[in-house]
């Protein structure tokens, strides 16, 4: 029988890179990492290391057979630094030994000098000085600057949100080992097996097809294995390749949190122009995006926080500009959102501040200025269906808002000690990669002449259980029960080309894709049996095991008919190909249709904060989310749940700290604070309901993995309007994660 990977997580049988059986003679890598943010390095001592027990190499920048470089949108990120660093933990060397930690004591033996540079940790500073990875890039629609004058009502101020840990279960890893003819065989935790294989390809010099890839599942990635993954991988191939020895690297819990990169911190300037009614008329926003020493993927961070500005709101005129700016910290990278939540706390602080200046409620002024259908986005497209009305109502309705905001008002009143703060927020998340190119898939499907099924697509098993969506997916596409089918291992050499599992892609992607094939195989298959039951085609089904003429049970059952087909040559494999249609972006005139749809919902928080102590919690997150058809429930509930836990954490207690040197200080989990289950919320509801419209994904469904994470940012301001009700603080300056130490400090008046 087939099993999930739940199941077998659960009961502790999952294997990933580090359980997996070491060949003979394996190897293990420690990473030689820049204790300066910034240096030209002067020289690099490593014959003592050479000369440790147990060490068969000691690796750097100039035994690399290709190229030293594995950027994945520029080419300004060698594997291993040369002349100069540019953040602390930027990778110098690789030691091979026969241990883990022989490898380590290695590290300890070699010798660098490098004389510092000024360094740059802030992103306003990167600009000042114009050091952007990018030039800037500006999203409007209508005239901002001649709307200001007819404004009742302007606000402005500035947002500044920190960084994120992605804490990841099983850290970064791989195991390369090398095979007969120049080939290369890794094992990878990564979200992208296709960017492993090219990037390591062009670090040994040698074509994609001498690399193969394959990737059982992922202990955990949020982004922080599309893009950084790959260097891991590289170095432990090419220590592989120039060692002739399987290698493997797995990054202790420190090592990894203070050599990769975490969610991109944002500081931004915002203006918001409302009428007498409350209506916005503008909105204008800058985005100073910290991306760290190199590309990596910023810049397509950045765009998404352009394209989710506005979050659910209809403004007419917008004008929103975003600066990504270089600095000596590592390279910040994707993490579940993309950049949309640093968008949306800003626009969000934005109409907080508008409230207390009008003094009309928050909800109030969010209700009015909702998205209607047909609303224009200010990147060119229109919003398809209501369901954003109609998912706030919905919450206002069955979550019985208007009152729980007057009881809160008497219990505020009632309690010195103790307040509670209430926040609604909506979400509108747009689905696809906005890089058009990456929007495509393809399925491999076997079926077997006993009956059972094997399919093979580039979707990445994280944890999402996505492979428990391609059962459905395929068992609904051939009629047949779910326990005939096997989710293959992820491999480039079955699915080539492959896009990562990112972007709330990967079931609509590779979903459809699989069920073309299973199509294609379901026409053989009913032509087939069409000709043995002496009926038209069209009149032939499968399902439930059997053939069905019409409305009636037919004579075959699945396996007999699978068998039957072998037995007179018909091909029971099928390849299908799938890119997502009408998708288009012009980056120079900031207009097209970057997304296939969005998924959109509400949530209402509310938060208790303990005054003396300076503490709050999350008592109760109640959400209504549109997730179409949806292919599973429980999954989906699952994925919504964790989203807002994991966004709460953002908001309120996951704080990246860095040193005057850019030393990470937050560099274990005793320093980094993320949710447990104590964190989570005591009552947590989840409404799901449908649109109505086609969505555009996979069997009407929707997407369901990042848009939730935004659900968390009603936490930051629930618990700002429990402090509210006891001291004014300002609300032109916002300051995101609102750890314990920042609220005691507002309660205290700093």
């Amino acid at each position: 029988m087939s099993r999930t990977d739940s199941y077998s997580h659960v009961r502790a049988e999952s294997p990933f890179v580090d359980d997996l059986p070491e060949p003979r003679g394996t190897l293990h890598l420690a990473v030689l990492a820049s204790p300066t943010a910034h240096g030209i390095v002067r020289g690099l001592k490593i014959d003592a290391a050479l000369a440790a027990p147990g060490v068969a190499g000691v690796l750097t920048a100039s035994d690399i057979p290709g190229e030293n470089q594995v950027g994945i949108m520029a080419d300004d990120e060698p594997l291993l630094a040369v002349d100069r660093v540019h953040y602390v933990g930027h990778p110098l060397a690789i030691v091979a030994a026969d241990t883990p930690a022989r490898a380590r004591q290695a590290l300890a033996r070699i010798e660098v000098a490098i004389d510092p540079l000024p360094a740059v940790f802030d992103p306003r500073q990167a600009a000042a000085k114009g050091d952007l990875l990018t030039p800037p890039r500006t999203v409007s629609m209508g005239d901002v600057d001649a709307v200001w004058a007819q404004c009742t009502t302007i606000v402005s101020g500035r947002v500044d949100t920190g960084a994120q840990a992605h804490v990841y279960l099983e850290t970064q890893s791989a195991l390369a080992i090398p095979q007969p003819r120049g080939r290369m065989h890794i094992f990878a935790s990564t979200q992208s097996p296709s960017t492993v294989q090219r990037t390591v390809a062009q670090v040994l010099g040698c074509p994609m097809h001498a690399i193969a890839v394959e990737v059982g599942r992922v202990g955990g990635a949020f982004g922080g294995k599309e893009a950084q993954a790959t260097p891991w991988a590289a170095m432990a191939a090419l220590a592989a390749h120039r060692l002739q020895r399987p290698v493997k690297l797995v990054l202790d819990r420190k090592a990894d949190m203070q050599m990769t990169g975490k969610r991109h911190p944002y500081s931004s300037d915002y203006r918001l122009g409302l009428d007498a009614d409350g209506r916005f008329l503008a909105f204008q926003a800058t985005y100073y995006q910290n991306a760290g020493a190199f590309t990596d993927l910023s810049p397509a961070v950045l765009e998404r926080s352009l394209f989710h500005a506005t979050n659910s709101y209809a403004i007419a005129n917008v004008r929103v500009s975003g600066k990504s700016c270089r600095t000596n910290l590592p390279p910040f990278t994707a993490f579940r959102g993309f950049g949309a939540p640093q968008a949306m706390v800003v626009i969000e602080a934005a109409i907080a501040a508008a409230a207390e200046k009008t003094g009309m409620p928050t909800w109030t002024l969010q209700r009015k200025n909702l998205l209607r259908p047909g609303t224009p986005f200010p990147y060119g497209m229109h919003m398809d269906g209501d369901a954003t009305r109609r998912s706030f109502d919905a919450a206002v309705s069955q979550f019985d808002l208007e009152s729980r905001y007057a009881e809160n008002q008497q219990r505020n009143q009632a309690s010195p000690f103790v307040k509670h703060g209430l926040a609604v927020m909506p979400v509108c998340f747009g689905i696809a990669f906005t890089t058009t190119m990456l929007n495509q898939a393809a399925a491999l499907v076997h079926i077997y002449n006993d009956g059972s099924v094997s399919v093979s697509t580039a979707a990445v098993e994280l944890g999402q259980d996505v492979n428990r969506k391609l059962r459905t997916i395929v068992a609904t596409a051939l009629g047949i029960d779910r326990e005939r089918i096997q989710i293959e291992s992820t491999s480039t050499m079955r699915v080539a080309n492959t896009a990562p599992t990112a972007a709330s892609t990967a079931a609509d992607l590779n979903g459809t894709a699989a069920r073309m094939a299973c199509k294609t195989l379901r026409s053989r298959l009913t032509t087939l049996a069409a000709e043995l039951e002496g009926v038209p085609a069209t009149q032939i089904t499968i399902r439930e095991e059997r053939i069905w003429i019409g409305d009636q049970p037919g004579s075959l059952t699945w396996t007999d008919l699978v068998q039957t087909a072998h037995s007179n040559r018909i091909d029971l494999s099928a390849h299908a190909f799938y890119a997502t249609p009408n998708l288009h972006y012009d980056r120079q005139q900031e207009k097209g249709r970057p997304f296939a749809y969005h998924v959109c919902g509400t949530a209402v928080i509310e938060a208790r904060l303990d005054v003396m102590r300076g503490t709050a919690s999350i008592e109760s997150v109640q959400i209504v989310h549109d997730a179409g058809r949806s292919l599973d429930l429980l999954v989906d509930r699952g994925q919504v749940e964790g989203a807002v836990v994991q966004g709460i954490g953002w908001c309120t207690m996951e704080e990246v700290v860095y040193d005057g040197d850019g030393r990470l200080l937050s560099d274990t989990l005793t320093t980094y604070k993320v949710p447990d289950i104590y964190s989570a919320p005591e009552k947590f509801e989840v409404v799901f309901f449908e649109e109505g419209a086609k969505s555009g994904g996979v069997m009407d469904s929707k997407a369901v993995g990042e848009p939730p994470f935004m659900y968390g940012i009603g936490a930051f301001f629930a618990i700002r309007a429990a402090i509210r009700t006891l001291r004014d603080i300002p609300s032109d300056r916002i300051q995101a994660p609102l750890t314990g130490e920042r609220i005691l400090r507002l309660l205290d008046g700093e």
